[in-house]
This record gives structure tokens, C-alpha cells and sequence, in this order.
């Protein structure tokens, strides 16, 4: 495993996981989501076909949706290794932390998220994609303190989740140094999450910010011409 793969328990396959998608994500860069990319991957890590089949059954796709979870597992380890320094940030500063962490352990692939989020556009995924959405956020929320059960845990998090994914978007083209328009963005729409006095008109926006991803991967594709995995 690399560096940026956080340490999992002994006895399951959540290691070995993690390596193959590491090394099937350089080759998406070049031939998409696809069997020829897992393949190529599979054989820069050392496994087999068989090993493959075992450590995903559903093939490609369900690499892909890994990628997901390793990235939040990732996100929270970094967060982790922050210690005090994180844990004394306010609220604000570790929703924005969070952000950038998950941008950050993502930036060496983007051009495989880019694909995914441009694939995913293009099929019935997107049940499956608020799924994982959700996940990410509320990692998120839970990392920076947040234990609401009541309506704040649903208008904390779909706000979150709106704010996330326009912030990906920008993520994805930005090319200024150090990630500066990036920062600028995610600053000026972090204030939406914390702005619980408007909870309610926030509330009747969540369907529209849990539909941003896939919306924004649509314009994503067709306004930019972002090449389909």
C-alpha cells in the first residue's frame, strides 16, 4: 500500500483492496473506467485474475465505488494525524479542512474522478451516488464533532453535500497555484453549511444539493468535453 492508504485491521481484504484500486487509477487516466484499465492495474500490483474476481466480484464498477470509500478513509486519516491541531479548529475551519483533505488525497487522480463523475452522468447511478455521497458528508459532519439525530443531521448534510460538489467541480479545472480558486470557492460557499438560521429555506433546497453532483458531472461532460470512462 502507499502512503496514503490508512491502515486497516488484519484478517480482511480491505488491504488489498485498497492497493489494487491504487494501481488500476493510473491507467483510467488513459483508458477509462474499463476492464483493460483494471487489468493493466492488476498487473502493476501483482495480482492475479482470480484475485481480482475476488476482491470484486462486480468487476470495474465496483472498483470504481471504492474509490469512494478509500477516499474517505483516507480524508479521515489525514484529519486524524492533525491531532490538536484539528481538534481546536472551530466548526467552520473543520468542515473547510475536511473539504480540502478529501480534495487533497484525490489530486493525484483526478482525471479518474473526472471520468467517473462524467460515467456516472451518463448512467441510472444515481441512487448509488447519494449513497456514497451521503457517506462522505457525514464523515465529514462527524469528524469535525457533529452527533445531531434531529433535523439538523438532514439540513447540515445536504447543504454539506451541495457544497462539496460544486467545490469538486471547481477542483477539477483549477489549475491556479496551490489550489488558491479552489480555497476561494470553498470559503465563499462554506458559509452556506454553518447558516443554521436558515434551516428551513435550506431544507426545501435539499433535493437540488443532493442532485448537484450528478447534474454538475452532466455539465461537466457536455459543456467541457471531459472523455466518457
Amino acid at each position: 500500500m502507499t502512503d496514503s492508504t490508512p491502515d486497516q485491521p488484519l484478517g480482511d481484504q480491505t488491504g488489498e483492496r485498497d492497493a489494487l484500486l491504487l494501481a488500476v487509477l493510473p491507467h483510467v487516466a488513459f483508458d477509462g473506467w474499463t476492464r483493460q484499465a483494471l487489468r493493466l492495474g492488476a498487473e502493476d500490483a501483482g495480482f492475479g485474475l482470480d484475485e481480482v474476481a475476488i476482491l470484486f466480484p462486480g468487476g470495474i464498477a465496483e472498483l470504481s465505488d471504492h474509490l469512494y470509500d478509500w477516499a474517505d478513509r483516507a480524508m479521515l486519516a489525514r484529519l486524524a494525524e492533525a491531532g490538536e491541531a484539528f481538534a481546536s479548529l472551530r466548526v467552520r475551519e473543520k468542515i473547510a479542512q475536511a473539504v480540502t483533505a478529501r480534495l487533497d488525497v484525490l489530486a493525484p487522480y483526478r482525471d479518474a474522478v473526472r471520468r467517473d463523475l462524467s460515467r456516472r452522468a451518463l448512467r441510472p447511478l444515481s441512487r448509488r451516488g447519494l449513497r456514497q455521497l451521503h457517506r462522505t458528508v457525514d464523515a465529514m459532519w462527524r469528524a469535525a464533532g457533529d452527533r445531531s439525530t434531529d433535523l439538523n443531521y438532514y439540513s447540515k448534510r445536504g447543504l454539506l453535500a451541495g457544497v462539496y460538489a460544486s467545490t469538486l467541480l471547481v477542483w477539477l479545472d483549477d489549475r491556479s497555484e496551490g489550489q488558491e480558486i479552489t480555497h476561494a470557492f470553498l470559503e465563499r460557499r462554506i458559509g452556506e453549511v454553518l447558516a443554521f438560521g436558515r434551516q428551513i429555506s435550506g431544507l426545501k433546497r435539499l433535493g437540488d444539493l443532493a442532485e448537484a453532483p450528478f447534474r454538475l458531472a452532466a455539465r461537466l461532460r457536455e459543456g467541457r468535453g471531459a472523455a466518457a470512462g
